[in-house]
């Protein structure tokens, strides 16, 4: 990788939303009808569990559509810059984060996303999510995955 540092800007990746919105939106409202039809039945302390289960996974979906896919959040990262030392993001507040210490890369085995986590300047342990359809090209995906498998 040399000395020098390399910058990838971040964009909405919606394919991946459209794949998220068909994943949580099912479970969601599965969730909720079981739980309701339940809670009018003889189980209703099964219910609880359901709509935990619900307001879990809806929350879930929330953010990581609004953060990765979308990146509409203040905390959702808006380009990357890797080198040997550290790894920078830049976030949609303007403000920006630094790993430094105990930076670690967790490819997916699909070879979809990559995760990022690490302590920053501050001390704060960070956590990050990047999809594929975040990049440019696919090329540009896989430059990063190479660049941060001194990371791994």
């Amino acid at each position: 990788m040399g000395a020098e540092s390399r910058r990838y800007d971040l964009q909405q990746d919606k394919q991946g939303m459209i794949w998220d919105l068909l994943l949580y939106v099912p479970t969601v409202v599965f969730l909720l009808s079981i739980g309701l039809k339940l809670w009018f039945g003889p189980y209703k302390h099964w219910t609880y569990l359901l709509l935990f289960m619900a307001t879990f996974f809806f929350i879930q979906g929330f953010m990581r559509i609004m953060k990765t896919r979308l990146m509409l959040l203040p905390s959702a990262p808006v380009a990357l810059e890797i080198d040997k030392q550290r790894i920078r993001l830049a976030l949609r507040n303007g403000e920006g984060v630094e790993l430094v210490q105990e930076v670690r890369y967790f490819p997916d085995m699909a070879g979809k996303s990559v995760a990022i986590s690490g302590i920053d300047i501050n001390g704060k342990k960070q956590q990050y999510v990047l999809h594929r359809g975040q990049f440019d090209s696919e090329s540009a995906f896989k430059d990063v995955r190479g660049y941060l498998e001194v990371y791994r």
